[in-house]
């Protein structure tokens, strides 16, 4: 039995850091539709308008996937107007591996670029390397190595004016069926961030993040921890407290097949008095 594929570095400690980061809509009212056609071209639009700024953003994007080649294409574009444009080939020229070519522009300003790169899977080892062509040029990749639950990864990024790296990082994890455990160093190894996700039970699951930033002047370690409760197969509620004291809640429900709302809020549990508290509606349609 060969091994499974790992997933990408960027994807290590994903299951925590989604417990503590999804499904909480806050300071922004948020609203999601997604439409896909007989021939397979998927259209997604999605606006949001932050409560504190006024300011309102949307975004247009188009997806075809044609499977028979395995192209993948697909445009966005912004009410910043700006342009992307991507096109992957994958499992086309070799087993497990994947092209990406993206194009960016922004018409009123002129400002472009282009990024191409590689992905390549296979049983136990995750690889992905990318160009900035107009930045630099830039190069970043990073690879994932995985064995009996184990995963160790690294990433780098080197700029070719300069003839130096720019960034770098490693991380370290282990994945059990019910929990994983995730260490990542960052910011060229100034900045530490343990990960923990546990499945309690079928209907529970439970997480914490602790950061240090060594760059920073504060010495102390930020600590957030949070669960997630199903209520039944259609709703589930969330809950998170950092050591400042603020308060995440999110509660999400399925109102019908293609129907999502999601509610949060943030509350300073050390400034209840005051006008420090943040909520937030998302709404999501998709047909």
């Amino acid at each position: 039995m060969s091994a499974p594929i790992p997933g990408s570095y960027s994807d290590i400690g994903k299951s925590a850091s989604d417990l503590l980061g999804k499904d909480y809509p806050v300071a922004v009212f948020k609203l999601e539709t997604k439409n896909t056609a007989p021939n397979g071209v998927s259209f997604i639009l999605s606006g949001q308008k932050n409560t504190k700024s006024g300011d309102i953003n949307g975004e247009f994007k188009s997806k075809y996937h044609y499977p028979k080649k395995g192209i993948t294409l697909t445009e966005t574009w912004t009410t910043n107007n700006h342009l992307t444009a991507q096109v992957e080939l994958e499992n086309s020229l070799a087993k497990g591996l994947k092209l990406d070519m993206t194009t960016y522009f922004q018409p009123l300003t002129g400002t472009k670029n282009i990024k191409g790169g590689l992905i390549f899977k296979q049983p136990g080892f995750h690889t992905k390397l990318y160009v900035d062509v107009l930045k630099g040029p830039t190069f970043q990749g990073d690879a994932v190595i995985g064995h009996e639950g184990f995963l160790m990864g690294g990433e780098a990024c080197y700029d070719v004016t300069d003839g130096k790296v720019t960034r770098y990082g490693v991380s370290a994890g282990y994945t059990a069926p019910e929990y994983n455990v995730t260490l990542k160093a960052t910011d060229s190894m100034s900045a530490y961030t343990l990960l923990y996700y546990h499945r309690v039970h079928p209907d529970i699951e439970a997480g914490a993040k602790a950061h240090w930033n060594t760059a920073s002047n504060n010495d102390s370690v930020n600590m957030e921890i949070g669960a997630k409760y199903f209520l039944d197969r259609d709703a589930f509620v969330k809950a998170k407290i950092d050591n400042n004291g603020r308060l995440g809640l999110g509660y999400t429900q399925a109102l019908r097949p293609g129907v999502k709302i999601s509610l949060g809020g943030s509350i300073d549990t050390s400034k209840l008095g005051e006008n420090n508290h943040k909520f937030g509606v998302s709404l999501n349609l998709e047909s």
